[in-house]
């Protein structure tokens, strides 16, 4: 994003100026989180978990390298180096404590950004890559996550790989050699361990990749904000640094006092306590569940109970285990459609109380009920309320959302994001005369109301 009001990078020392020459990285820097930065003046704190995703990204890295100079990915030896992590290596409990739980915070903190950009429609054009990138961050964040739920090998290690993989064999004709190529063999092991090990350490580092992308394409329109209004004019930004830096430095200080104290006195409560125990090919857990952020869509999964068939013939066109691949990865692929299946020209949920409700008590609820029923037991009446909710979920988002943005009569728009902050400001309503009720008659494509010809 480029304003002419923008402060621009001056640097003050000889050496800065030769540097800022050959190498413009201060620069970048100043232009991309410091005063170079103009930023909408009314964030409130639901934009503050994109820096702490950030953050979240490279806590997991840098405990992940640590902890892999200890991990050896054996079958033979892999609990046990975990065990020598936590009672031999100088604070391994400490940096694999936060290493697992730092993966649960970061799954917290993504869910609470992806459902902010769903309240506020960051989908919406002119921010459609930006939305983009943040699935893919999602998907490479679910991947990882997998590879290193299997790593610790314990029961639930072992027998997730087992079954997630086996997933792969409801695709026809390619699903089983695509299962034995995952794994390197037909069930979990050496070879298996050794490439989600791989897999594991490499793909935080494709995460930082796409996240520089995500952040060079949310510079081009520049931030969202609470209003959906876009930026008209120099009061309606503030600089970057110090204003939300400030304000980011705060939501990461109380991040750490609730993280700290997950790490320190509740470690294991994120935990499968049957991943404390040794992988044994010969005894199956009595509830085989993945990690808790994967709940959701397990719990799509398990829906699928009954193969799609052609009416009176028994003739089967879709086994039940493919419906269920299908809708477990279409319940996060229908998020790359948004913007094109959400066609109201307001942005904010603020100002469409139609679709406020139909989120907090249409989309919010079945959310926290998939989330519930991806770790219950395969049984009813758990299976049938897993298919209730599932069917909404696809609802809501291929057949309420598209109806709502037609039919609903949003409320009137700030005219600018200064007069949503401060109030209206009387040298602005000359251009809107002819307007009704002190509203723009006018809307426009971007969120804002344009003033009536």
């Amino acid at each position: 994003m480029s304003f002419a009001w923008a402060k621009q990078y001056e640097p003050q020392s000889a050496f800065t100026k030769w540097l800022d020459e050959k190498l413009p990285f201060p620069r970048l820097v100043y232009n991309a989180v410091g005063a170079g930065y103009p930023v909408p003046r009314n964030l409130n704190y639901m934009w503050n978990f994109g820096v702490l995703a950030g953050f979240c990204l490279m806590l997991q890295i840098v405990t992940g390298v640590v902890l892999a100079m200890h991990y050896a990915a054996n079958q033979a030896v892999a609990f046990g180096t975990v065990e020598h992590i936590m009672r031999n290596v100088n604070y391994g409990w400490m940096l694999r404590y936060a290493h697992a739980n730092g993966a649960s915070f970061f799954f917290i903190v993504i869910y609470l950004h992806i459902f902010r950009g769903f309240f506020y429609s960051s989908y919406k054009a002119p921010r459609e890559m930006i939305w983009l990138l943040g699935v893919v961050i999602f998907l490479l964040m679910m991947a990882t996550a997998f590879m290193g739920y299997v790593l610790p090998w314990g029961q639930m290690s072992f027998w997730g790989a087992q079954v997630i993989t086996g997933l792969f064999t409801a695709i026809p004709l390619v699903g089983e050699p695509l299962q034995v190529w995952l794994l390197g063999g037909f069930a979990p092991d050496n070879a298996a361990l050794n490439r989600f090990f791989s897999l594991h350490f490499l793909l935080p580092f494709v995460i930082a990749g796409v996240v520089i992308l995500h952040i060079w394409a949310l510079h081009i329109p520049g931030s969202s904000n609470p209003t959906g209004v876009e930026v008209k004019q120099e009061s309606d930004t503030v600089p970057f640094h110090p204003y939300y830096t400030a304000k980011d430095g705060f939501g990461l200080g109380v991040f750490m006092i609730l993280f700290t104290t997950m790490v320190f006195f509740l470690p294991n409560a994120l935990g499968h306590p049957d991943n404390y125990i040794e992988a044994n090919p010969l005894s199956t857990p009595a509830l085989i569940v993945p990690e808790w952020y994967f709940y959701p869509f397990y719990a799509i999964l398990r829906a699928f109970t009954g193969d799609l068939t052609i009416p009176f013939t028994g003739i089967v066109l879709i086994p039940a285990k493919l419906l269920g691949v299908i809708g477990m990865f279409g319940s996060i692929l229908v998020w790359f459609i948004l913007p094109w299946l959400d066609k109201s020209p307001v942005r904010s949920g603020h100002y469409r109380p139609l679709f406020r409700k139909f989120f907090w008590f249409g989309l919010i609820p079945t959310m926290a009920a998939l989330f519930y029923l991806g770790g219950a037991h395969a049984e009813e009446p758990y299976i049938m309320l897993s298919q209730i909710f599932t069917a909404y979920y696809f609802m809501h988002f291929l057949v309420i959302l598209p109806i709502i943005s037609q039919i609903e009569v949003p409320k009137p728009l700030p005219f600018s994001i200064t007069e949503a902050v401060l109030g209206k400001d009387k040298a602005a309503e000359a251009p809107r005369a002819g307007t009704v009720d002190g509203t723009d008659a006018g809307t426009a494509t971007d969120g804002s109301l344009q003033p009536a010809e």
